[in-house]
């Protein structure tokens, strides 16, 4: 078979971490995960769930992710490691991550139904 390819492996271990640091609400190994100039971009769904349009700069990326996350699953997003919302076994939002030498440079949040529908989720957890 194929092997793995090493960059999804990579990516999977930073989003991995990424996912735990979140969780634990240890922010100083967020801030190391984070590409110093780490943008999160949300659609207009996830804006009406509540999230911002766009946060820059890893220390704001941390401060919205720190302490949070405690329902998100790891996944396959059209093949590349990020993360899930699920809400009753329906997928209600996905993290897409970028990682540039393993670091998170940014994060789409999707929560649109119909993109969600379109992506290719695959529950790794």
């Amino acid at each position: 078979g194929a092997a793995p390819d090493p960059g999804v492996g990579r990516q999977r271990e930073v989003v991995t971490a990424f996912l735990t640091a979140s969780r634990g609400g240890d922010f100083t190994a967020l801030l190391e995960l984070l590409d110093p100039e780490a943008v999160v971009l949300a659609d207009a769904a996830a804006v009406i769930a509540g999230a911002e349009a766009e946060v820059r700069g890893a220390a704001a990326v941390a401060a919205t992710f720190v302490g949070r996350a405690k329902a998100a699953r790891l996944a396959l997003l059209d093949g590349e490691p990020g993360l899930i919302w699920t809400h009753r076994g329906e997928v209600r939002m996905a993290f897409a991550f970028t990682v540039l030498d393993g670091r998170v440079a940014g994060i789409e949040l999707i929560a649109d139904p119909a993109r969600i529908a379109a992506m290719g989720v695959e529950p790794l957890t």
